[in-house]
């Protein structure tokens, strides 16, 4: 699997080289028909100098000077030829330059048009022929044609276009490479925070460094940002597990050793077996408490948010069964908009212990609160308030309710598990748990997170 530097480099190289070859095809065939049309203008011109030199003597016969103002046509083999012919095709005049060149007698232009005409037969060399036919009046008055030929060697024009082919393509090919050189070191200067980046996952990996660090461009900052959260809590997940093992391990040592002075101190058989129910049921409450406790899932970055109405819905539906005998009537105060942005079993939980406990104590009446608050106004992105119209808590007993320890019953009897599990989840959550009287009567316990 090619990098993605190289990769760039590769897409580059082949469009640089596409784009400068059409480039480059483009302007040689723009200078070949910038080139031909110098070369018909120049003959043109060669032409009318013709015209203008030419003149009829007092035998009513062309005449044209021996020596012409255009050099070229006065040295052999120059290149550059002219003949003039009558309209039999019997040559009137030649320039010294066309000693031994041919050209075709067929070619006779009606009178005032110009005919080029191009001669490639292998035997001389290929030459573009201007042909023109004009008229003379003599002295006797009568009209005479005269077909004027000037013609030059395409050999130096082939030259010509050859050589700007190959100084056109070696300057293109000089830019493309000149212009990958500048590509790679852009893609070196933009690609050096990925290198950066994967470096740092190195020395993570390695155990060098506990976090990314180091500032990245907008592009690339949120990622880091978000692999420092996973980062952050994977290790908050593994030290929980830690604490809740040994949390665990350290409330079992107290039922573990009733229950061995209970043997030891030969206790008659009813009341050891009183003793082994008891802390049997003690040792159940705290490893279903523990286990609430570690399997919270707490703050996760990149998570899809949850629609929050339906799963109250479904709690409330299963305790409307669980309770039917006491007829309480639940009421829901949740937008369909309201969105809690975390794991699915840490809401269920929340919720199922909070409105268990409403439940448990109402009289007739529960209400269940949720909304989301903007970032700016109260720093918490989402509030849930679960009210009944039972006795509600003691002021007294609300920090007991709250309160988190190795001992399964810390929590005021009759409240269960449940609010010390909602603290819990509270906190991981980096919130607040707010414990209050409700309008209704009752315990009004508040989430925010």
């Amino acid at each position: 699997m090619r990098s993605l530097r190289a990769r760039l480099l590769l897409v580059s190289a082949l469009v640089l080289a596409g784009f400068f070859a059409l480039t480059g095809v483009a302007l040689d065939q723009a200078f070949r028909r910038s080139a031909e049309t110098t070369l018909r203008e120049r003959l043109q011109g060669h032409l009318y100098a013709l015209l203008a030199a030419s003149d009829l003597n007092a035998n009513n016969k062309l005449e044209l000077p021996v020596e012409l103002p255009e050099p070229r046509f006065n040295l052999v083999g120059s290149g550059l030829v002219a003949e003039v012919s009558d309209v039999r095709g019997a040559a009137v005049w030649r320039s010294r330059s066309a000693l031994g060149a041919k050209f075709d007698d067929a070619v006779s232009p009606a009178l005032g048009e110009h005919v080029y005409t191009q001669v490639a037969n292998g035997q001389i060399p290929a030459q573009l022929t201007l042909s023109f036919t004009t008229r003379w009046e003599g002295s006797d008055r009568q009209p005479r044609l005269y077909v004027f030929h000037v013609a030059e060697r395409l050999d130096v024009h082939e030259a010509q276009l050859q050589q700007f082919r190959h100084s056109l393509f070696i300057w293109l090919a000089v830019a493309t490479l000149l212009l990958l050189a500048i590509q790679a070191l852009i893609l070196r200067w933009v690609m050096s925070p990925l290198r950066q980046l994967a470096q740092n996952l190195s020395e993570i990996e390695a155990g060098r460094a506990p976090t990314l660090h180091g500032r990245y461009p907008a592009e690339i900052q949120p990622l880091a940002d978000n692999l420092n959260t996973l980062l952050a809590n994977a290790r908050a997940h593994l030290q929980r597990y830690r604490d809740a093992l040994g949390n665990l391990a350290h409330s079992l040592k107290t039922p573990l050793a009733v229950l061995h002075s209970s043997v030891e101190a030969k206790v008659p058989a009813e009341e050891l077996r009183a003793v082994v129910q008891e802390q049997l049921q003690r040792m159940n409450e705290i490893v279903e408490y523990r286990l609430q406790r570690a399997a919270a899932a707490g703050r996760t970055a990149m998570v899809t948010p949850l629609s929050v109405a339906p799963a109250v819905r479904k709690i409330l539906d299963a305790l409307d069964k669980v309770y039917a005998g006491k007829l309480v009537r639940a009421e829901i105060d949740i937008a369909p908009e309201v969105v809690f942005r975390g794991d699915e079993g840490d809401l269920l939980e929340v919720v199922g212990n909070l409105a268990d406990n409403a439940y448990k104590w109402a009289r007739s009446r529960v209400q269940v609160h949720a909304r989301n608050e903007p970032d700016g106004r109260s720093g918490r992105e989402f509030t849930l308030r679960v009210e009944d119209d039972g006795p509600g808590i003691a002021s007294d007993q609300v920090e007991r309710v709250r309160e988190r320890g190795t001992r399964a019953d810390a929590s005021t009897p009759g409240h269960g598990l449940g609010i010390a599990v909602v603290q819990e989840m509270t906190e991981l959550y980096g919130g607040e748990l707010v414990i209050s009287r409700s309008p209704l009567g009752g315990a009004a316990v508040e989430v925010r997170l």
